[in-house]
């Protein structure tokens, strides 16, 4: 079958017609992976990337990239092209000419790790770091959002600079961790000579959700984490601590919305011999049903009072920080071992917001005396600008760069 990929056979080949002709429209209609399963497809175009509201995958491949050329033209050639895949992957078809069928003499268009797997949800969400904005020879500079400040050191951080930053990052995120992957290795393929992977990081068990309505899952503490997260679907609240609006500075990001990246290690092995107790005491939810204190049920009203004053729960709550709120869409991750013995573990914090100004600076801030802080470090940092969604046509950054 030359040229063409196995998952046009493997009950997908309507996809590629139908973007076609929602193309048209403007709207591009998911394609169920069965009659009665998840979508297998998350529409690509729309007002605002996917992968912010997005119900939370469960396997996360972000990566940060540098800028490596001083040409602009040659940078939005890549964004240019990195949309065109992007485009194509999330709806479950190869890049370009595929991984198949294509010159024999001439590498493949597709890397192929992905041949005869669905798209399981893949979303891919792009954000530009504020020292991109500093790149002289891109011209960028007056047109660095207000919004986009660097993130002030906090207590107890000790970020390392080869897991923080970065021109641009990508989140990508899928049921399949390879499909994931298999996303981010195109993009690194497609922009070679133009961007170099700074650094990345894989995540799996989602530990937020932006669906209330399901379960909220645990984190490496076994603890629910995320009961109060904003819903995907609250528009009011979104619009309110979201998306960035036109007269926010910036009128190339209305509809977009600014990322916050934190890699938290967490010292699993001295929370594994803290009493139970102490456990609910430090987070200020019962372990089992995630009741906050005093309280029956997970999602009864939090009454702070009835925590420690170190609680995190109590710190981290709007009534305790001022009223900030941010969408979190966190992973778990492992990474080996220290070289001690202990494992290499923790949290790969993902926040959304409409300015880390007014969203994740105030909230972390106000985490300073928490009793949490024994059991966790920050260890990586990021912070980036993500552009409103693409229509057909467009290109990720375009109102950036034109």
């Amino acid at each position: 079958m030359t040229g063409v990929s196995r998952r046009r056979v493997l009950g997908l080949s309507g996809a590629g017609l139908a973007a076609g002709a929602a193309a048209g429209a403007g709207v591009q209609r998911a394609v169920s992976a069965g009659r009665d399963g998840p979508p297998a497809e998350i529409p690509f175009h729309g007002a605002h990337q996917a992968g912010i509201v997005t119900p939370v995958q469960d396997r996360l491949h972000f990566a940060a990239f540098d800028v490596v050329t001083e040409s602009r033209a040659r940078l939005v050639r890549t964004l240019q092209e990195w949309t065109a895949a992007a485009a194509a992957m999330t709806a479950g078809r190869p890049v370009g000419g595929g991984a198949v069928g294509g010159p024999p003499v001439a590498p493949p268009d597709d890397t192929g790790e992905a041949l005869g797997l669905p798209a399981s949800r893949l979303t891919l969400t792009i954000g530009f770091g504020p020292s991109l904005f500093g790149r002289r020879h891109l011209g960028l500079a007056a047109r660095r959002p207000p919004a986009l400040a660097d993130l002030p050191r906090f207590p107890g951080d000790r970020l390392d600079p080869a897991r923080s930053g970065g021109d641009i990052a990508v989140q990508a995120c899928a049921d399949d961790p390879q499909v994931a992957v298999h996303a981010v290795r195109n993009l690194a393929r497609l922009g070679f000579g133009t961007v170099a992977v700074r650094w990345s990081q894989l995540g799996f068990g989602k530990t937020s959700s932006t669906t209330p309505q399901a379960q909220t899952p645990r984190n490496l503490f076994g603890f629910k984490d995320g009961t109060a997260n904003i819903p995907g679907t609250a528009t009011a609240l979104l619009d309110r601590h979201v998306w960035a609006a036109a007269g926010d500075g910036a009128p190339w990001m209305a509809g977009g919305s600014y990322l916050v990246v934190r890699r938290i290690r967490m010292h699993i092995e001295t929370w594994d011999r803290t009493s139970l107790q102490e456990q609910e005491e430090i987070i200020g939810r019962d372990k089992a049903e995630g009741a906050p204190a005093g309280r029956a049920r997970e999602r009864d009203e939090v009454v702070l009072g009835r925590m420690r004053p170190d609680a995190h729960v109590r710190l981290a709550h709007p009534g305790g920080n001022g009223g900030a709120r941010i969408l979190r869409r966190g992973f778990s991750f492992t990474d080996g071992t220290d070289g001690l013995g202990r494992l290499d573990a923790g949290l790969f914090f993902i926040a959304f917001q409409r300015d880390p100004r007014t969203g994740f600076v105030p909230i972390q801030r106000s985490l300073a005396p928490d009793r949490l802080n024994e059991y966790i470090q920050h260890v990586g940092s990021g912070v980036y600008a993500c552009p409103p969604g693409v229509g057909p046509g467009g290109y990720w950054g375009e109102g950036l760069f034109a």
